[in-house]
């Protein structure tokens, strides 16, 4: 969006509307703030994020020599020990394999995940992101395909025999 569109929208809005989203904004900032000094007791706080929908959320791993579990907590509301979001991978031939992508839908949060995953990948000098789409996954494959290649992985589906396999190369 150009800013010359992002002023225009601004100035329309009433003085009401602009409270309401300081104030949402507000709460967000304040319940995040609580939110890492919690997460951070149990798991590597990776970085905060903003979603498409302005959302703020708190990025965390927990990690060992054969798992790495990114996950992602949403300041909309209170930690209380659970994420809205995870990706589970695993150390596999010098390779991250993702095992599975669990939470909430169509809110941006996959894509967050991604994007953190694909740095932790750089950071351990890993080049290959891998990941396999199995008979579980065929009743969203669409889905899960548009999602992998937007992301740059190469993906192959075999319908015939409902499974896939995905692969990003940071080569």
């Amino acid at each position: 969006m150009s800013q010359s569109v992002f002023l225009m929208e601004e100035e329309n809005k009433t003085k009401d509307e602009l409270k309401q989203e300081l104030d949402s904004l507000e709460i967000q900032l304040f319940r995040m703030q609580d939110n890492i000094k919690k997460i951070a007791r149990q798991a590597e706080i990776v970085s905060i994020d903003q979603t498409r929908h302005d959302e703020w959320v708190v990025i965390y791993a927990d990690k060992t020599s054969e798992n790495f579990q990114l996950m992602l907590h949403s300041s909309v509301k209170p930690f209380r020990g659970d994420w809205n979001s995870a990706i589970q991978a695993e150390f596999k031939d010098q390779n991250l394999h993702i095992a599975d992508i669990k939470g909430e839908e169509n809110k941006g949060y996959g894509s967050i995940l991604m994007k953190h995953l694909k740095e932790a990948a750089r950071e351990e000098n890993i080049q290959y992101i891998t990941g396999d789409i199995v008979k579980r996954d065929f009743d969203h494959v669409e889905r899960l395909k548009h999602f992998y290649s937007k992301h740059d992985f190469d993906v192959k589906i075999d319908h015939h025999n409902q499974q896939g396999e995905i692969v990003w190369n940071d080569g």
